[in-house]
């Protein structure tokens, strides 16, 4: 069985009710949803939450809620494992065992099923524990500064000072979108950034992650931005020859 299990806590405290607060006309949790049923990878697509109006709207938009996620799971520092662990322990128990999982975060609008399905097929295709989204850094990572208390500056890495950017090494991080992985990696906890993961490329103008209000804020224009680009590319008109 292939089972998306979308982690969804109500104690945010940065951002109160971020999961469900309303992101361009949705409930955020609804974007994540959505993208895993129409990815069509899934058997079931359940949301793992403590909270009971968390629940009731991703029931509302197509997701199970099987269960009510235990609050020695649901603190401020539980990591992602454990609750995919106990989602995957759950479904093994009700008799349906999962054998490929993919966590996909509530709080990722960009996130696409195409995307998704690519991330299987990199998962099926390869022998690795994990295939999860990465997206590149904007600016190299080897010219980074650190400013102190007295506002000054200095380089982490002062010997890349008079290295041109195009001779750096590109680096990469974590999109925070989705993490498929096979049920024993994910019951065993095997670390998702390890040597035995695979890298599913997501351009950089589709990946915004929602820690702050500033982040919420980026995440809405560049949204609203690519909308308007779609409906423009939907609404030219069709072009022959003669037309140029």
């Amino acid at each position: 069985m292939k089972l998306a299990v979308i982690p969804a806590r109500g104690g945010s405290k940065r951002i109160p009710r971020k999961n469900i607060k309303l992101f361009s006309g949705k409930s955020m949790i609804a974007w994540s949803i959505a993208a895993a049923l129409k990815s069509d990878c899934f058997d079931r697509v359940i949301v793992s939450t403590d909270d009971e109006e968390i629940a009731e709207v991703a029931r509302r938009h197509g997701a199970e809620v099987p269960f009510v996620r235990p609050a020695a799971l649901s603190g401020d520092h539980t990591s992602t494992i454990p609750v995919i662990r106990h989602a995957i322990e759950y479904m093994s128990e009700k008799g349906q065992k999962p054998h490929q999982v993919c966590c996909i975060y509530a709080t990722a609008p960009f996130i696409s099923a195409a995307d998704i399905c690519r991330g299987l097929a990199v998962l099926e295709s390869t022998a690795c524990d994990y295939a999860f989204s990465t997206t590149s850094y904007a600016f190299p990572i080897q010219r980074a500064i650190r400013i102190n208390e007295q506002g000054k500056v200095g380089m982490f890495l002062p010997e890349y000072a008079n290295t041109r950017s195009q001779d750096l090494e590109e680096a990469y991080h974590d999109a925070a979108q989705f993490y498929w992985g096979r049920a024993e990696a994910w019951t065993s906890e095997k670390a998702i950034f390890g040597a035995n993961s695979v890298s599913v490329h997501i351009p950089r103008y589709r990946v915004q992650d929602i820690d702050t209000v500033e982040d919420w804020v980026m995440a809405e224009y560049l949204f609203c931005a690519m909308s308007l680009e779609r409906e423009n590319a939907h609404n030219l008109p069709n072009r022959n020859k003669n037309d140029i």
